[in-house]
Order: C-alpha cells, then sequence, then structure tokens
C-alpha cells in the first residue's frame, strides 16, 4: 500500500532530506518528518511556504510531479502593486518566460487570506501597495510563479502553495504533517 504525507512547508526550509551543499546547516525536511522511504513529489522553493506531497510510490509521485500530467497547483500570492483584470489577462493567456511560453493559468484578485504568520515576516512599504491573488498552474518550472508574477510588474512578496489537485494544506500549521490515503496513479486527475 502507498503511503502520501501532505506536509506544510514553513519559509526557509529545504524541500529535501539532507543539505550537503551549505556549511551552516539549513533546515530540512527531516527536521520535521521521521517517516523513512518517503520523497518529495515535486519541490517547493525554500523561500515559498505551504503544501508539499512525498510519497513512497515513484509512479505516484512522477504523476504528481510531472507536468506533462497537467496536476493543478493552486497558490496564494501577496503581489507589491494592486493588480488590476487587465494586470492578471497575461497570466490568463500565457506568458514568455525566458525558457518559452507558460501554459495558461486561473488567475483572480482574493481578499488577504487567513493564513499563519510567516516568519520572517513580509517586509512591508507605506509608499506601495500590496494585493492577493489565486494563481493555478498545471507546469511546474523553477520559481515559475514569481517569474510571472515579476513579468507581469507585480513582484512576489509571499508564496503559498494551497492546494495541489485535490490535496491541501488547509487545517495544517507550519511545520505539521498528516499521512492520507493514497491513490492510485490512474485515479489523479
Amino acid at each position: 500500500m502507498s503511503r502520501l504525507i501532505l506536509f506544510n512547508k514553513p519559509m526557509d526550509v529545504l524541500s529535501q532530506f539532507t543539505d550537503a551543499k551549505s556549511v551552516t546547516k539549513r533546515a530540512t525536511l527531516s527536521d520535521f518528518i521521521d517517516s523513512p522511504g518517503v520523497y518529495p513529489a515535486g519541490r517547493l522553493d525554500r523561500d515559498s511556504e505551504g503544501l508539499l506531497l512525498l510519497t513512497d510510490d515513484g509512479r505516484l509521485q512522477a504523476r504528481i510531479a510531472d507536468p506533462a500530467h497537467a496536476q493543478a497547483k493552486t497558490y496564494l500570492v501577496q503581489v507589491e502593486g494592486a493588480p488590476t483584470e487587465a494586470d492578471l489577462q497575461p497570466l490568463r493567456d500565457g506568458l514568455r518566460l525566458k525558457d518559452g511560453m507558460t501554459r495558461p493559468a486561473e488567475a483572480r484578485c482574493i481578499a488577504a487570506p487567513d493564513l499563519w504568520p510567516r516568519v520572517p515576516p513580509v517586509r512591508f512599504r507605506k509608499t506601495v501597495p500590496d494585493a492577493w491573488i489565486s494563481l493555478t498552474i498545471r507546469e511546474g518550472r523553477n520559481r515559475q510563479v514569481r517569474r510571472m508574477t515579476a513579468a507581469i510588474g507585480l513582484p512576489t512578496l509571499r508564496l503559498v502553495r494551497w492546494r495541489i489537485g485535490d490535496w491541501s494544506v488547509e487545517g495544517l500549521e507550519p511545520g505539521a504533517w498528516r499521512e492520507v490515503p493514497a491513490p492510485q496513479p490512474s485515479q489523479l486527475r
């Protein structure tokens, strides 16, 4: 029977179990998860927070992480600026980044979500507004969401992955995890 773990990755934690590259010890998954044999299905940047899935099933891991399967990933993104519908349209249409065109995304303005405090807190500037958007993508390039918002003139201040497919980080505090029933790879949309 396959295992699937939902983990709320805190800010400044690597999405791996070891940190062989750093002279100073950086936080890794092993600081939070003591469950041998599971590995991340995809990655979440060190400066991003939220849902990370881990499994012991290589086929399930590939099905979740491989962009060819177009698994929907929803992010709550705090951006610098005040986006309009016109600002978000290039995200919906797909936009050109240095590594090519993105797939069309779902993007909408949202009210500030009721999230846990970020450590360290986001810097606020009195003269520059900020806003939140919900962004759903179906690919997973390196730092893609940050590059997409920057490309439309709305730099990302805080990035929280809220959902992957049917799984959500809702109800999990930062650093907490829970095991859920693992689907068969064919059951994933």
